[in-house]
């Protein structure tokens, strides 16, 4: 396997963020308070059918769950140019990497890998996959793993999260961007590409935000 040496110019934002579970919800704590995980307010809407789907499928929900952490892994350990020890890695999470390969050495100019943002205009946070360049263009850009493939409107939530990611950066770094990508390699072979724009979803992302305020509020 070929391996590309990426450019690392991260940036430093020097906030220690910690998240915490609270009735079944991760909050972050901020230097300016205690704000909903993106994740969360993202999913909010379809919580309830993926809470009966584990219950009803508990050994494929541990699969996918396990399957969507050791991607994550091996591909952050790529981006960080570390080597990649086949032989120490199971076939299955090696298969995925490998076909996501192409699209993952599309990217150059490394200024996120796992790290904590937030915004104090949206009251949320979370750990950004990477923020680089794709096809040189600054992006944030998601990994994910699928039983699948998925239609461009089933996955909504993907693009609100890194529509809200796009605005914690801008926010935090003064650095706008304008390209959200979500790569996306199936347990049948296939290797999804999408990509769209944080304008195309901001509307969506502040719904989003205000049905789970309401709900919850609603709760208290």
């Amino acid at each position: 396997m070929k391996q590309k040496k990426f450019t690392h110019n991260l940036i430093t934002l020097n906030e220690n963020i910690e998240s915490q579970e609270k009735d079944g919800k991760r909050y972050y704590i901020t230097p300016n308070g205690e704000y909903y995980s993106v994740t969360t307010v993202t999913g909010w809407e379809k919580r309830k059918f993926f809470a009966e789907w584990r219950k009803n499928n508990p050994e494929e929900s541990k699969r996918t769950t396990s399957r969507g952490v050791k991607l994550h892994s091996l591909i952050e350990k790529y981006l960080k140019n570390e080597e990649i020890d086949k032989k120490n890695t199971d076939l299955f999470t090696l298969d995925l990497f490998l076909q996501m390969k192409n699209e993952i050495d599309k990217i150059d100019n490394i200024k996120a890998l796992e790290t904590a943002l937030y915004s104090n205009i949206l009251k949320l946070a979370g750990r950004v996959d990477c923020v680089a360049e794709y096809n040189g263009t600054l992006s944030v850009i998601d990994f994910k793993g699928s039983t699948k493939p998925k239609r461009a409107d089933d996955i909504d939530n993907y693009f609100m999260q890194a529509t809200a990611y796009a605005v914690m950066w801008q926010e935090l770094t003064g650095e706008r961007i304008n390209n959200l990508v979500v790569l996306i390699s199936c347990d049948d072979g296939q290797v999804q590409v999408f990509e769209r724009k944080p304008l195309d979803f901001v509307k969506k992302l502040k719904e989003c935000i205000n049905l789970y305020e309401e709900e919850i509020n609603a709760k208290v």
